[in-house]
């Protein structure tokens, strides 16, 4: 895979019950949410979509950034999610092409892959994490 064959990994939704959010996916599209684990102050499930997963966020903690981005926003698409190949590399060409990095280097996500996210204010107002 190179930079040019990113794929979409998964997009996160905030949600603030993750039992009545999964219920859809798993009543009304059959689909099994995954046990849940925790990373950046949120618990997450996961739903499979072929090569995409649909992440369910809800926050651990009042002031985790999942519980911010609920109490401002309310329910709803959290981030996109990026699978690149490289993703020092592609860290780098951020910081060349000047883009507002949150992570400036890469730290542990969900199920310990590496992840970094690039800022909303960067994007086109669409907060994108990238993963390898």
């Amino acid at each position: 895979m190179t930079e040019s064959e990113a794929r979409v990994a998964h997009i996160g939704v905030a949600v603030p019950d993750l039992t009545e959010a999964a219920a859809f996916y798993r009543d009304v599209l059959g689909l099994d949410p995954s046990h849940p684990e925790t990373a950046d102050g949120a618990t997450i499930v996961s739903i499979p979509f072929g090569d995409v997963e649909v992440e369910l966020l809800t926050p651990d903690s009042p002031d985790g950034p999942i519980a911010r981005f609920l109490a401002k926003r309310g329910p709803g698409i959290h981030h996109i999610c990026y699978r690149v190949r490289n993703l020092d590399r592609v860290l780098e060409r951020c910081r060349e092409h000047g883009y507002r990095l949150v992570d400036e280097t890469p730290r542990a996500g969900a199920g310990g892959r590496r992840i970094a996210f690039v800022h909303p204010k960067a994007t086109g107002g669409i907060l994108l994490e990238l993963t390898e």
